[in-house]
């Protein structure tokens, strides 16, 4: 996406999309006058964006929930979403494009931003940004209480807010933290900024919804308003010439490939369009296609399609129980598949425990909630498709749109815009096959954008969990058995269920040594939408039980808790439930320890308080949790490649093929990072070419907490062999310098300085007169038929502290500061691994606290809650690095595990301050007080 133009009113006329009755508008924009032909009531954010060519106003829900599409009128910040352009007659309107040209306090923003590492995806940046400026303008140096007040209507899924209110606090403070260039000297474990930062504060980064040509046409999709139906359409073709502006409609027919995709070889039995049968509530059964203002107000329930309601599953319960139907037909019942990991004898540990504790725990669909809904254009290039889309995983996505097409894998190009959050659920296929049918057969551009209810109904969720758990201990606090029963709801689609019912029994135990220990886990079909990936693929789930356990064995034995776990901490040398013993990089206890100055005082600081509390008759109680996590980095014993390549043109440019998807967790700076050390050059030196399934060779995709170790790996290998080349082309030392002398490539010998011609050297296919490519794969070992082997090459680790205050008459938790270290091997980017940690906390607080996606009820950002800025506390970061031998520089993978332990600890602070264990998420006021109730109900009746 480019900036708007420099003179909107004379691109007025250019602008895509009808006039609308009602006249013309005049307002300044930007410091300019300009004036729109639209419907008096049509969207400001909508005239902005697509008659003014404003792309830098997002669009994320359309009803005033998210803040995305801020901006200013006269002065004051509004959502755009919810302004009617013909209010906006004679007003002076300013956007975050406009306020960077010419704001010196949104500039400053602009810096603090990127110091501080507040823009991750970059999504939400614009709309914060925005209202950050009314801010400055106001109050010049506000402290974080006002930047709460005033950006509490912004959300943001990534950050976890806590560095955009630092950012904010110091742009009015005039302070400066990161390094805003690279330095002398390696790169590899600095602060600098994201080098796609500057794009994502000034609101040029091309999302989805932002880069379709202006003759594109405009596609929805008809869903199923139920959970199980039987359907037919009636006269489509004659519907569709009835309609005006209506191009195409698509079904089940019109697909000339596979009617099936899906992420896992051997579960692709998900349909593009329903047939027949519809099997959750948001599946597509049809598409329209045609010019965009009639495709948006085409009323979608006017098509000729009757519905017949069938008998629904819904809970997995249900699903297995005796006689009930398949939700998919033809297969035997509703067991996708079974995990299982199993060491010694579980049953007779626990049967020779001093003490054994139990629990049921329950967990229901998470959404993912990114700001950002699935969005992109696709078009037909001769017999080639090409889609820009909003994904995690290009090339994926690339075979499965091939697959559906019926096409060679080669034949469509994916070309990933900037994705404004993805977590898990953007690997998925969304609305990439819509596009490309629609595109292929009209040989037009076609575009489309997910509403955001359209996107909570039809996306994945976080796998809903009812886990049975029962553990033992010794007299002396070891750990003496451990027994885990998981069902995992993966909806009617296979999707990532296969991973997380293989994933979980591999990591329940939690990163302790547990020498018997049986896991099962099931994943079951219903009539839901799919559950897939989301930053732990089930391990969130697990940790909750089986930390909020941890809790009772040591209070029943009466040991510290954070005693308890150091006893039971996995070491080095000492086998996993999975048999794997790794000699070096167990860093979970050097977590712990980083805790206990923080723990002991948080220890001391809730017992004055509730001292206190109790003699003053006060209702509120605070208490302090603690819970750790360990996830492994990439596939689970499958291979796992990524592919980097790199090159040097004639004219002495380094280029660096990157095709590891940034999602805002950094991998762009990561890997450049990693690459210009392992070559010897700045940053500043290597320009990067994004993951254009044309242009850049598979790094894989972006999930599993495996782009800084497998893809930084072979970043790594990659600098190495260009350095190696060059090196022996300029026969110098190994040590020798690689600089740009007046423009030109030059190697440093010592004392030494030799300019290389290059101008002269033969190029290849690329361009390259240097060329080299790494490839790493991590060494694993194929699990056997008890779980053991060496499922993954590194694990991360981590544990997180809580400090919370319940009110016990309400039911209420109010988290006053939570800390969080993490073992990340060593620290690539300090200020992106902060950052990665505070975005996981924040969604860890959702689970524990108030996220639970309910079909038919909380399909928007109003209904369902994600955190707030005014949700997050202070959060306290200990970086711990306990180097990995297989990790890039000794670097471990980071993305998940910084979600894992929030939750439980959250739960543990709860049951340290009121004295109830809260077993059904989330731990909602109404379940708190219930639980509260049920404590003081027993405590009267004994």
């Amino acid at each position: 996406m480019t900036a708007p133009p420099a003179d909107l009113a004379a691109a007025v006329d250019n602008r895509p999309g009808p006039a609308g009755a009602g006249g013309s508008i005049t307002f300044d924009l930007n410091g300019q006058p300009v004036t729109v032909a639209a419907p008096p009531a049509e969207r400001l954010s909508q005239a902005l964006r697509e008659r003014l060519g404003a792309r830098d106003v997002k669009v994320g829900c359309n009803a005033g929930d998210c803040g995305a599409c801020t901006v200013l009128v006269d002065g004051a910040a509004v959502c755009a979403c919810m302004m009617p352009v013909n209010q906006a007659a004679g007003r002076r309107v300013e956007t975050l494009s406009g306020l960077a040209r010419h704001d010196a306090q949104a500039q400053a923003l602009a810096d603090a931003f990127l110091q501080h590492g507040a823009a991750q995806c970059g999504i939400c940046t614009p709309g914060m940004m925005v209202a950050a400026t009314a801010l400055l303008r106001a109050c010049p140096a506000p402290d974080a209480g006002a930047v709460q007040e005033a950006l509490g209507g912004v959300l943001c899924r990534c950050t976890g807010y806590r560095k955009i209110i630092d950012a904010v606090v110091a742009a009015g403070a005039g302070l400066a933290e990161a390094e805003a260039a690279p330095q002398a000297g390696p790169a590899v474990g600095r602060k600098l900024v994201r080098v796609d930062g500057a794009e994502r504060v000034a609101g040029t980064a091309g999302f989805g919804d932002d880069v379709a040509p202006p003759d594109a046409l405009a596609l929805r999709v008809l869903r199923s308003p139920h959970d199980h139906a039987a359907f037919r359409f009636g006269d489509l073709e004659g519907w569709a010439a009835a309609q005006p502006g209506v191009a195409l409609v698509l079904t089940v027919a019109d697909i000339p490939g596979r009617n099936a995709f899906g992420v896992i070889q051997g579960f692709e039995d998900q349909p593009v369009f329903a047939d027949g049968v519809a099997r959750f509530r948001g599946e597509a059964v049809a598409a329209v296609v045609g010019d965009p203002a009639a495709i948006a107000a085409l009323d979608l329930d006017s098509l000729p399609v009757a519905w017949e309601e069938l008998p629904a599953l819904r809970d997995p319960a249900e699903a297995v129980a005796d006689g009930a139907a398949p939700v998919q037909a033809g297969k035997p019942d509703n067991i996708l598949c079974r995990g299982f990991v199993q060491r010694g004898d579980a049953d007779a540990a626990l049967a020779r425990a001093a003490v054994t504790v139990e629990g049921r725990f329950e967990t229901g669909f998470i959404e993912h909630a990114y700001i950002e809904p699935e969005a992109g254009f696709a078009r037909r290039v001769g017999d080639r498709l090409e889609l820009h889309v909003c994904t995690q995983a290009p090339y994926m996505n690339r075979d499965s749109v091939a697959a559906v097409m019926g096409l060679p894998g080669d034949a469509v190009r994916i070309v990933p815009t900037a994705v404004g959050g993805g977590f898990g659920s953007k690997l998925d296929l969304s609305l990439h096959p819509y596009l490309a049918l629609a595109a292929w057969k009209l040989g037009r551009p076609v575009r489309g954008t997910y509403s955001r209810i359209e996107s909570m109904q039809s996306t994945t969720k976080r796998h809903p969990a009812r886990i049975d758990l029962r553990i033992g201990a010794d007299a002396d606090g070891r750990l003496c058995g451990l027994a885990f029963d998981g069902d995992f709801n993966t909806g009617a689609y296979a999707s990532w269920g296969p991973t997380v019912a293989n994933r979980v029994p591999v990591h329940a135990s939690g990163p302790y040594r547990v020498d018997d220990y049986r896991a099962r886990t099931r994943a079951i079909h219903t009539h839901r939408m799919p559950s897939g990936a989301f930053r732990g693929f089930g391990v969130p789930q697990s940790a909750i039980a089986q930390e909020s356990l941890f809790d009772e064995l040591a209070d029943r034995l009466g040991i510290d808790r954070l005693e308890f776990r150091l006893r039971n901490a996995l070491r080095d040398g000492e086998p996993t439930v999975c048999g794997q013993v790794f000699d070096s990089g167990v860093g979970i206890a050097d977590c712990l320890e980083a805790l206990r100055p923080g723990w002991a005082a948080a220890r001391e600081a809730c017992a004055e308080f509730n001292a206190e509390a109790e003699r003053s008759g006060s209702p509120l109680r605070r208490g302090v949790g603690l819970a750790s996590g360990w996830y492994g980095c990439g596939n689970t014993s499958l291979p796992n490649p990524s592919t980097i390549k790199a090159g040097i043109r004639a004219d002495g440019r380094i280029v660096l093929h990157q095709g590891a998807v940034d999602i805002g967790q950094g991998s762009n700076t990561v890997i450049s990072q990693i690459f210009a050390d392992a070559l010897g050059v700045p940053v500043e030196m290597v320009t990067r070419v994004g993951g254009d399934t044309d242009a850049t060779p598979d790094a894989g995709k972006t999930s599993a907490s495996r782009q800084t170790f497998v893809s930084g790996n072979a970043a790594k290998r990659a600098g190495e062999a260009l350095r190696a080349l060059l090196l022996r082309h300029g026969n110098v030392a190994e040590d020798a310098g690689i600089a740009l002398t007046d423009g030109r490539l030059a190697l440093v010998d010592g004392g030494t300085r030799r300019a290389l011609d290059l101008a002269g050297l033969p190029v290849d296919a690329d361009g390259y007169v240097f060329a080299a490519e790494g490839v790493y794969d991590p060494p694993t070992v194929a699990l056997d038929g008890n779980g053991q082997g060496s499922p993954y090459a590194q694990f991360g680790y981590a544990a997180h502290m809580v400090q919370a205050e319940v009110d016990l008459g309400l039911g209420t938790v109010r988290l006053l500061r939570i800390e969080a270290a993490h073992d990340v091997g060593r620290a690539v980017n300090p200020v992106l691994v902060e950052g990665q940690v505070q975005g996981g906390v924040a969604q860890g607080i959702g689970l524990a606290l108030m996220e639970e996606y309910l079909p038919g009820r909380t399909e928007n950002l109003h209904d369902y809650l994600i955190p707030t800025i005014g949700d997050v506390p202070p959060i306290l970061t200990h970086i711990v690095e306990v180097p990995d031998p297989n990790g890039p520089y000794g670097a471990k993978g980071l993305g998940e595990h910084a979600l894992i332990p929030t939750a439980p600890a959250v739960l543990n602070a709860i049951r340290d301050a009121a004295g109830i264990s809260i077993r059904r998420l989330p731990a909602t006021p109404d379940r708190v007080l219930a639980a509260l109730q049920a404590l003081a109900a027993g405590a009267t009746q004994g």
